[in-house]
């Protein structure tokens, strides 16, 4: 033994050997990251290909960010090209981070190529905006959510007075007057014909998009009462949707029936994807309360209905030794647990966010009949490029966004999870006691990490943070997922026969402590906190590091925190002064930490929406220093208000434009204004030309003149703005 100047021990080596090496310099901190990041990059063999799905959607996202519509055929080439480069780089057996950079820019080009495919595929006529009211007759195809102007129904015209077959939509989604007639029936509607509406305000979520891939081609606004039609029968693929909505809609009237309007209306919302019968009232707290995924189906409620049947199926082939002994439990609880999420898919009504739930289930229980692991990324790499693949447009859409950053998330903490030591001979209260408890942390550590994953897309695209949310879901999540969903389930496959009643007593009962649960968190002080909508390029970053993060393997995934932060903590730039609906039917502007509203009472929506993007509270303007008539409102006085408002449909006169110009800096008219009095020099006057071509638009104020950023501009020319929709008559809802 050896003891050198600096006090260190050598066991094995001579002096001099332990000199040099006490007088070796010390590696740098780059050095040392550098070799960190080395050996995790290393670590990660098994982990690169799980980024194929995301180069895949990053391709899709990439065509909704373009502005002007790309031909297909460069599309396709570039796919096809990078996807041979990359099998030919294979089976040459080039280098594995060749191959891998191949591979992803094959993902990023298959991606643009499928998404353009899939545009195309489902393009169909867009209704025009008519002046007149017209006589539509249609199948009732379906009834839909309700509006704020009433209840709603999904038809499929067979004639619209004033428009060619050719041009007819292939669906159109209605507003009728009084009781939603039933799915199946012929009718003839009288009414206003729109296209599907455009975005609420410059840059917000765009419904006519959606609209356009669910092959809705308008809206319509029944002006009178619902009326029998005689119609030449459908073809049969609507014929049979129709007769399983109509299975779906007397289901859902039977709950409703049982249990009542209130409790039923939930109930059936949660098991036939049927809103009709959920008030307002109980609505508004499921959302503040953060409890409002739980109406939607999605994949909590196909993760619950196709895991209690599994488990219900395991657990009854374990019980009989004869048939344990001859069939594989597990892989007759997944055939199970399939046929439950494919008959869940049909009641509910195939909504595109159960449809993406049921893949990712199903994919989970074809692993176990193929011996493989449910739960693991792959497995959810392989669900998201499947459901890509089918609906590429949900990329944009923020059901996928978060149900897959949630997943993602849980599975992450899964593989993060310590394995749990199992007890030896311990009493039975002391492991009661420690599995409960384990239970409790692993409960609150889930419902956590899955509200941090998803809490940047609610920021960004609802603008409205639940803060008793954590809580709220921890108390109503054991009713809700090992009562409520598995006694709906029972109630629901045995009401047709008579004997749903004592399972649908027990859903209804659960009902009412999620409703207890959410109405008393929504009561709570500053339960619900409004954020500001971030830029547009915050979201895509956010999304990149909670990938990061959950994909990436070691202690480097922490560096994806920064950008899963971005919505929250990059600047916002200042709201605009004012905005003005597309149609200019109502306008707003703001004063402090308001938006000043100068007709509260229409189109609630569309105000509700800016508002809350914009970080601002409602609030109706003031009934003093206004001049307000039939027709138009204007400010008497330059603090009252910038905005003077026309919507009424004839343009104004002369002197009704030449009061409106002296009365505020921005003049908006619903009509097309011809000629301009002098006194209108030096003002922004918007009229209807400026509202059929530019939508929605929002107003800065800069120096003597004003900024103006419109909706058509941030949509671009896309197939989905054909026929953009001036009036917005039907947003709401």
């Amino acid at each position: 033994m050896t003891t050198v100047e600096e006090g260190e021990v050598i066991n094995k080596g001579s002096v001099a050997e332990a000199l040099i090496r006490s007088r070796a310099p010390k590696r740098s901190l780059a050095v040392r990251l550098l070799d960190v990041a080395r050996a995790e990059a290393a670590d990660q063999t098994d982990r690169w290909r799980l980024w194929a799905p995301v180069f895949f959607g990053a391709g899709c996202a990439a065509y909704f960010a373009l502005k002007t519509e790309p031909p297909a055929w460069p599309l396709i080439l570039a796919a096809v090209v990078t996807g041979g480069v990359w099998i030919a780089a294979r089976r040459r057996g080039l280098g594995r981070r060749w191959t891998l950079i191949l591979l992803m820019l094959a993902c990023l080009c298959g991606g643009l190529a499928v998404v353009k495919l899939r545009t195309e595929a489902v393009e169909g006529p867009i209704a025009p905006s008519m002046d007149r009211p017209t006589l539509v007759e249609a199948w009732v195809m379906d009834v839909d959510s309700p509006g704020e102007r009433g209840a709603r129904i999904v038809m499929a015209p067979v004639r619209i007075r004033g428009l060619a077959p050719e041009a007819t939509p292939v669906r159109l989604r209605a507003t009728v007057r009084g009781e939603p007639p039933r799915p199946g029936e012929a009718v003839r509607l009288y009414g206003i014909l729109n296209p599907p509406p455009a975005p609420a305000s410059p840059g917000a979520y765009d419904f006519g998009r959606n609209a356009f891939f669910q092959g809705m081609g308008g809206t319509l606004f029944a002006l009178s009462d619902t009326r029998a039609a005689t119609l030449s029968p459908p073809p049969w693929r609507v014929r049979v949707a129709m007769k399983i909505n109509a299975v779906r809609y007397a289901l859902a009237q039977r709950i409703v029936e049982r249990l009542g309007p209130r409790i039923g209306g939930i109930a059936a919302a949660m098991t036939t994807g049927h809103e009709t019968w959920i008030g307002q009232e109980d609505l508004d707290a499921m959302r503040d309360s953060g409890l409002a995924h739980i109406l939607s189906i999605s994949g909590l409620h196909m993760a619950v209905v196709g895991g209690f049947v599994f488990f219900a199926v395991r657990l009854g082939v374990a019980a009989w030794p004869w048939l344990a002994l001859r069939v594989s439990g597990k892989k007759a609880a997944a055939i199970a647990g399939l046929a439950a999420v494919a008959t869940y898919l049909v009641i509910s009504g195939a909504p595109p966010p159960a449809e993406r739930a049921a893949i990712t289930a199903s994919i989970a229980f074809a692993a176990i009949l193929l011996d493989r692991q449910a739960v693991t990324m792959h497995a959810l790499a392989v669900a998201a490029f499947v459901v890509l693949a089918l609906q590429p447009e949900a990329v944009v859409t923020p059901g996928f966004q978060m149900s897959f950053a949630a997943t993602a998330a849980l599975v992450a903490l899964v593989e993060a999870w310590p394995k749990r030591i199992k007890e030896i001979s311990a009493p039975w209260p002391i492991v009661a006691g420690q599995r409960l408890g384990s239970w409790l942390v692993a409960a609150c550590t889930a419902s956590l990490v899955a509200g941090l994953a998803t809490g940047p897309f609610a920021m960004q695209h609802f603008n409205r943070t639940a803060m008793y949310g954590l809580f709220a879901n921890l108390s109503a999540a054991p009713v809700a997922d090992f009562v409520l969903m598995p006694a709906l389930a029972l109630g629901a496959a045995l009401e047709p026969l008579g004997m749903g009643a004592p399972f649908l007593w027990l859903a209804g009962k659960g009902v009412e402590v999620m409703l207890a649960v959410g109405h008393w968190t929504a009561d709570l002080p500053g339960a619900v906190r409004t954020v500001a909508s971030a830029p547009t390029a915050a979201l895509p970053l956010a999304f990149v590091g909670v990938l990061f993060i959950c994909l990436w393997r070691g202690r480097l995934r922490w560096l994806g925190l920064p950008l899963a932060a971005a919505v929250l903590i990059w600047p916002r730039p200042a709201a605009p002064d004012v905005w003005i609906g597309d149609g200019g039917t109502n306008a707003a502007f703001r004063r402090g930490e308001a938006a000043v509203v100068i007709r509260p009472q229409v189109r609630t929506f569309a105000v509700d929406l800016w508002s809350r993007r914009r970080g601002l509270t409602p609030a109706p303007r003031a009934e003093e220093g206004w001049a307000c008539k039939r027709s138009f409102c204007a400010p008497e006085t330059t603090e009252a208000g910038p905005v003077a408002l026309w919507w009424g449909r004839a343009a104004p006169g002369g002197e009704q434009m030449d009061a409106l110009c002296r009365s505020a800096q921005v003049i908006s008219s619903r009509a097309e204004i011809r000629v301009l009095p002098p006194s209108c020099e030096g003002r922004l006057v918007l009229d209807g030309v400026d509202y059929g071509r530019g939508g929605s638009v929002e107003l800065w104020r800069e120096g003597a003149g004003w900024k103006a950023v419109w909706a058509a501009d941030v949509r671009g020319r896309r197939p989905w703005t054909r026929q953009a929709d001036p009036d917005f008559s039907d947003s709401g809802g």
